[in-house]
């Protein structure tokens, strides 16, 4: 191990319970990283308490106070690339990003999305897929690309969906999974176990999670 640890910048836009289990994943040494800063689009932003718990750097850039998406996203590079982390990490940051910006962290950003994609990509898929009537559900780790939740899947969790969920239920039941996949695909990205070929996600080399296979979990 270098003497440098890799850094990650975490991007969040509500009550941050991802960040918290990002935050306990690298205490507990899980992920060999350190979180160098915490920045939010909401000034208002629950998780920016659980950032400032941690003695974590916290940044607010209200998307509010400025004209156009593309000048926001450009604040929003130069803020993050003060901290050069090795990985940014949207978790739950409720801003669809420009492809300049996707491209200036292409191959290093990642995002958790809750449902099994390419299903229900975008926003309300908890209530879209009980009104679907899938028998399951889940939550997706994947990297970022121009096209809106469409990036390479590093991991996923499956979730069972039964026939009394309601959106509330089944959502708590996908966060669950979610403060499970996202460090672990933070930690396989920091020791730099993933590789994309054509357009897949590998760790290791050669398990393909999109192949329903069990990754390594060490």
């Amino acid at each position: 191990m270098t003497d440098r640890r890799a850094g990650i910048v975490v991007l969040i836009s509500g009550r941050g319970s991802n960040l918290q289990a990002i935050i306990d994943a690298v205490r507990g040494g899980d992920i060999p990283a350190d979180v160098r800063a915490v920045i939010s689009n909401n000034p208002d932003a629950a998780g920016l308490a659980y950032a400032k718990a941690a003695s974590i750097p916290t940044e607010i850039i209200d998307h509010r106070t400025y004209s156009d998406r593309a000048s926001f996203d450009r604040a929003l590079m130069h803020t993050i690339d003060r901290y050069s982390p090795s990985a940014v990490v949207l978790a739950g940051f409720m801003r669809i990003l420009t492809p300049a910006f996707i491209e200036h962290y292409r191959g290093r950003l990642l995002n958790v999305h809750p449902s099994l994609l390419p299903a229900f990509a975008g926003l309300n898929t908890h209530a879209r897929a009980l009104a679907a009537g899938v028998q399951e559900h889940g939550a997706t780790v994947h990297f970022v690309t121009p096209e809106v939740d469409s990036g390479p899947i590093i991991v996923q969790a499956r979730v069972p969906v039964f026939p009394d969920d309601d959106a509330k239920g089944l959502a708590a039941r996908v966060l669950a999974v979610e403060h499970r996949i996202l460090p672990l695909a933070i930690r396989w990205f920091v020791e730099g176990r993933l590789t994309v070929q054509d357009g897949r996600v590998l760790v290791d080399g050669g398990i393909d999670p999109r192949q329903g296979l069990r990754p390594p979990t060490a």
